[in-house]
């Protein structure tokens, strides 16, 4: 059986900096995404390895089981059900493990992803030998969520494989988590996340998982649902999204955390009426540009032609999706 998860990146409409002092931000998800395949393979004692693949970045890493529960053994894993935090020592542990696979020094920076999904997989499924394949749309260190999304998706899968979450595996297509699953994805995802940044706000993972647009805090998510509206209310609503985003840019820039690449998209946009802000941490990364419903497609052609000629890259997607979500498929 074959467990595939995926898991969208995510936007911040107001308040990436606040968040992280505890105030309140506004996110949302997007449809790009962070694909992991989890195939568990039979158990051969000679030969028992697991292996982490990294489409995107051509990177394959392979442990011998055995090396893995001589590292980790003391951890008395599994224990998918109790969501825990790596300590120094057992992060050490995994580093070296790392280290020793000799990854390519233009990409060291995926040392900190893979020690997360090491952490992840030890102690949800213990030392099972499989094969864990990734891909994303989500581009690296854009402020999109990419490394929250690797995490989220890495739960969902382990978790899909556990004893300890209910899933029909005979449902066809993509599925979502129950509520106290997703409480439980996220907890895990987040253990992951402050591998890799240390002390971050939890906002990331829990847009990632939940989806939908979020009203966080580092205290309180709350998830903003909408009934399907009418055209009229979809305008309205864009509006105050917009108001929203420009007043946000304002203090942003205000922080000085713009950067003149932002303020290049700032400028191209606004000759078209559109309105743009960071989304993320600033001084470069990623520019969110709202685009309205009733908007022509002549109009969207034209901006993005505009800033390819800059040399930016666009992508287009949809927010306040689905989260988490899970398929099976028979081993190919």
């Amino acid at each position: 059986m074959e467990v595939k998860a995926r898991a969208p990146g995510k936007i911040i409409l107001a308040g990436e900096h606040a968040v992280v002092h505890g105030s309140t931000a506004v996110a949302a998800s997007i449809g790009l995404y962070t694909y992991v395949s989890l195939q568990v393979s039979p158990s051969n004692e000679n030969d028992d390895r697991l292996i982490l693949q990294l489409k995107d970045t051509s990177l394959e890493f392979s442990w011998p089981i055995g090396r893995i529960k001589e590292a980790l053994s003391s951890l008395g894993g599994p224990f998918p059900s109790t969501p825990m935090s790596c300590s120094s020592e057992t992060f050490n542990l995994i580093l070296a493990m790392i280290e020793e696979q000799n990854i390519p020094e233009a990409k060291t920076s995926l040392a900190s992803g893979v020690s997360a999904f090491l952490w992840l997989y030890t102690s949800i499924l213990g030392f099972k030998p499989a094969t864990v394949v990734v891909t994303s749309d989500l581009p690296l260190g854009a402020g999109l969520g990419s490394s929250a999304a690797l995490c989220v998706a890495f739960s969902a899968a382990l978790l899909a494989c556990s004893d300890t979450v209910n899933m029909d595996m005979k449902q066809e297509g993509w599925s979502v988590f129950g509520e106290s699953e997703l409480e439980l994805l996220n907890k895990w995802a987040f253990a992951g996340e402050k591998i890799i940044h240390g002390k971050p706000s939890g906002i990331d993972n829990t847009v990632s998982t939940y989806g939908n647009m979020i009203k966080f805090s580092k205290e309180l998510a709350n998830v903003i649902q909408t009934p399907a509206p009418d055209d009229q209310s979809i305008i309205a609503k864009e509006e105050k999204l917009e108001e929203l985003m420009e007043m946000n840019q304002g203090l942003l820039q205000c922080m000085g955390v713009s950067h003149a690449s932002i303020e290049t998209v700032l400028r191209t946009t606004l000759k078209y009426k559109l309105v743009s802000k960071l989304t993320g941490a600033g001084g470069g990364g990623c520019v969110l540009t709202l685009l309205p419903t009733l908007l022509s497609g002549t109009i969207v052609d034209k901006v993005i032609a505009e800033l390819e000629s800059c040399g930016f890259q666009c992508l287009i997607a949809g927010i306040g999706g689905n989260g988490a979500e899970i398929c099976f498929s028979a081993s190919s």
